[in-house]
């Protein structure tokens, strides 16, 4: 949505769990006793996790023992006013980023391509090329279009140029009908419907969760799937303590979606900042030191307005991921079944890429690494970026699409 002075723009959503949890830390740290130069647990987790943190805590804690051995009786006063000046300094950089973010006069303008399936709200878009087809999967709970974020940073387009031609699945806004849904609706129906409209010999690309999905229908139609990449795909769920929390979490959605048929996009978003509470903030704090007008500044609004530009998860699918993916690790205990076929990567048999970023925080590389111990015949790329930053980040093109391109250049003749 845009204003008389240009986007208007809501995120980072939702905001006031982001400043909550900011001003959570600022009060802890607070409250701490000072520490020493050995450090101190309490201090240090309170503490921004970065080296330059870390480096910053282990300076202060330097200078107090100083103070301490030459008799000081106001170290711990001088402790707690260098924290409050430290915590006004870092409250004024979040401000300044979040001003920032929202000033920015980016948007997002490039032509969708061609509509060759439809089916509900889902839609399969063809972005067009003569070269072999390659069907992307993405997750359910974000929009399609990170793989075709903006100029110079779309995947899709960069394989089209290449001699590739992409096609998008995108699942759209759940309606009512799609609210009902279960993860079986969406695999052996509407994704196995998309791979039906795709031409032969596809081969088919999961990103995310939409790897999870990508996997269950090529197993379950391997004759119409050439080859299967996992891109930053979860798989062992329990390598995480924090999956567990997040289970724990599902009774107390359940009002809501009761209500609304649906997780909502701010609950969704509250649920993934708790796997990491402060870095929302931490990346504000750096994108208000970057020149606006540069191209670092413009990748960063762009990915976050595709963050904040989020989709609902209907209700049952919420049930099977969040109770049955994070709670129970039914995928990696061989629980997990669509349509009453059980989900087994070792029964692949076909080509496999597996993408794995080093420094995913969303799908931790021991998750991943665990479905690439269970596919023996993949091929494993290590990418040196994030979950995002590996499909659309500033160095996407080295971590992952060059790489991608060389795979499916290899692969045999359909």
């Amino acid at each position: 949505m845009n204003g008389p002075h240009g986007p208007r723009r809501r995120g980072p959503r939702p905001l006031p769990l982001h400043l909550l949890l900011s001003q959570a830390r600022g009060l802890s740290a607070l409250m701490m006793p000072p520490p020493s130069a050995q450090g101190s647990m309490s201090w240090n987790a309170a503490w921004p996790r970065s080296r330059e943190g870390r480096a910053e805590a282990a300076r202060i804690g330097r200078a107090l023992d100083a103070l301490r051995q030459g008799g000081n009786p106001l170290a711990g006063e001088q402790f707690h006013a260098a924290v409050l000046r430290r915590l006004w300094r870092a409250d004024a950089a979040l401000l300044k980023g979040l001003a920032a973010y929202r000033r920015h006069p980016h948007q997002r303008r490039l032509e969708e391509p061609p509509v060759i399936w439809r089916e509900g709200a889902a839609r399969l878009l063809d972005y067009g090329g003569a070269g072999p087809p390659v069907l992307f999967v993405p997750s359910l709970v974000n929009r399609a279009y990170v793989l075709d974020l903006d100029e110079g940073a779309s995947f899709l387009r960069f394989l089209r140029a290449q001699g590739v031609r992409p096609l998008l699945l995108d699942w759209g806004w759940p309606g009512a009908l799609e609210r009902r849904f279960t993860l079986t609706d969406h695999i052996a129906g509407r994704l196995e419907r998309a791979l039906l409209a795709a031409p032969e010999g596809v081969v088919l690309a999961g990103y995310c969760m939409g790897g999870l999905l990508a996997l269950a229908a090529a197993l379950r139609q391997p004759g119409r799937v050439r080859a299967l990449a996992l891109l930053a795909t979860p798989w062992d769920f329990h390598v995480d303590p924090g999956a567990a929390r997040l289970a724990k979490l599902l009774p107390g959605l359940e009002p809501v979606m009761e209500a609304t048929g649906t997780v909502p996009v701010d609950a969704l978003q509250a649920m993934f900042a708790l796997l990491d509470p402060y870095g929302v903030a931490e990346k504000f704090r750096a994108f208000g030191r970057l020149d606006p007008a540069g191209p670092r500044a413009r990748r960063f609004v762009a990915l976050e307005d595709w963050l904040n530009d989020g989709v609902p998860l209907a209700a049952p699918v919420a049930r099977e991921t969040i109770g049955g993916w994070y709670g129970a690790n039914t995928p990696a205990r061989g629980e997990w079944a669509v349509a009453g076929l059980p989900v087994e990567p070792q029964a692949w048999r076909k080509p496999a890429f597996l993408a794995i970023p080093a420094r995913d925080r969303i799908v931790p590389p021991a998750s991943a690494g665990a479905l690439a111990a269970a596919m023996p015949g993949a091929v494993v790329h290590e990418a040196a970026a994030g979950h995002i930053g590996m499909v659309a980040g500033q160095g996407a093109e080295a971590a992952l699409w060059r790489p991608f391109l060389g795979w499916i250049r290899a692969l045999p003749p359909a």
